[in-house]
């Protein structure tokens, strides 16, 4: 009897700076969906896209890595080989550990950050809803949900974390004197945006937001917080403002060397630039401009990495917790994989006892109720005694993996798997 694995293939921050990763997400997730079904080989699917990573979690029976890397690279209109070195891939309990991680903060760019948890179940509830993940996926998901929650309020692992649009606002108030009578522009109203202008909100800054439509930048600013400005206004004004958050998607530089440095000739104080953008829209040539400070994603990110360290205290535990957690898990998955066959074999069995039961009945032509519950109780009784045995011997050795005692009671017992 084949045991059903977990893979997971995912392309990170880890191991691709951000404009490379960009290349390898799903414009549209629900054909994303459709193709992986299509072509992958996976039974179950769960697709986890943010703007730090891409990862794709399956269950299937026989893996087949390269009709995974096929589906995706065709997806994301790349070539094969693009995968090289920023493609990463665990099966069973790497998979558990590694979602535990997640859900619980650790694998995140900020240790704790709150948001990856809301992405976790958001990515089940849309596989969920495009019937894509089944009893395995489910079964992973919630429960590494629920210890990512306990992992977090056991440790304190998410008080006072630092998030990378936080951590850019707080550079910007060590560089900058009295920032609260600076001019601050932020760029952008996407997920990075976000994080920036709730961050300026909660620190009482006051800033404006400009985006590609008036329409996006108010519908932004009445959300989040800013003033609403003209975008093309901006780009001509760039001497009006002190500190640049640039956190947009343009596939171009929008914030060019020559805008810059016009922008400068008018200006007698300095202007700090931080670009959160994904790839970066900042041409990287600014920072060679006189009194210009500019700070790009990677480099806030390796800041945000120095502020982890001082949390290790709280990453030991989480740690701990993790890894106990994990192989509790991988137990329940893996008895998920001999509940069918025992289910089927207790329902086999109780349908020729109760056959037998009725034609002793008849035989004996018994009616007083009392007698005959009496005769039911006794076959039960002996029908349990004969076989929990065996079936928590065949649960145990399913969370070891031990595919051939599977087999040989799927023989035995003659079950057979039913076709979906």
């Amino acid at each position: 009897m084949e045991m059903s694995s977990i893979i997971n293939a995912r392309v990170t921050f880890r191991n691709s700076p951000i404009h490379i990763l960009e290349k390898f997400t799903f414009k549209d997730i629900d054909s994303a969906y459709e193709s992986f079904r299509k072509h992958s080989g996976l039974d179950e699917i769960v697709i986890l896209q943010t703007c730090n990573r891409v990862e794709i979690f399956g269950s299937t029976e026989n893996p087949n890595i390269e009709k995974i890397k096929k589906t995706w690279a065709s997806l994301a209109g790349l070539e094969e080989v693009a995968f090289k070195e920023n493609f990463e891939m665990s099966s069973d309990s790497e998979v558990l550990e590694h979602i535990l991680r997640l859900t619980s903060g650790l694998d995140s760019m900020v240790v704790g950050e709150e948001q990856i948890l809301g992405q976790v179940k958001d990515a089940i509830i849309s596989a969920r809803e495009m019937r894509t993940s089944g009893e395995y996926l489910n079964t992973l998901f919630d429960k590494a949900i629920r210890i990512g929650t306990r992992v977090r309020n056991a440790t304190g692992i998410n008080k006072g974390t630092v998030s990378v649009g936080s951590m850019a606002v707080k550079l910007a108030e060590e560089n900058i004197d009295d920032l609260k009578s600076k001019n601050i522009l932020l760029i952008g109203t996407g997920e990075a945006a976000t994080m920036v202008a709730k961050s300026l909100n909660k620190r009482g800054y006051r800033f404006f937001v400009t985006s590609r439509t008036m329409q996006r930048s108010t519908a932004f600013a009445e959300t989040v917080g800013g003033i609403p400005i003209e975008f093309e206004d901006t780009l001509s004004g760039f001497s009006n403002y002190d500190v640049l958050f640039v956190a947009t998607i343009a596939p171009y530089f929008l914030v060019t060397y020559d805008r810059i440095r016009e922008a400068m000739k008018e200006k007698k104080s300095g202007m700090m630039i931080l670009d959160l953008s994904n790839p970066r829209t900042v041409d990287e040539r600014v920072a060679t401009i006189n009194r210009i400070k500019m700070m790009n994603l990677d480099q806030i990110a390796e800041m945000v990495e120095k502020n982890i360290k001082y949390r290790s205290h709280q990453r030991v535990s989480a740690e701990k917790i993790i890894s106990e957690e994990a192989a509790v898990l991988q137990a329940q998955m893996k008895r998920l994989e001999v509940e069918p066959v025992v289910k089927e074999i207790f329902k086999d069995i109780d349908s020729k006892r109760t056959k037998e039961l009725e034609k002793a009945l008849r035989m004996l032509g018994e009616t007083d109720q009392s007698k005959i519950k009496i005769i039911d109780d006794l076959t039960k009784a002996i029908v349990e005694g004969i076989i929990s045995a065996p079936m928590n011997n065949l649960r145990k050795a399913s969370e070891h993996e031990d595919g051939d005692i599977l087999s040989a009671a799927a023989k035995l017992f003659d079950y057979k798997k039913k076709e979906e």
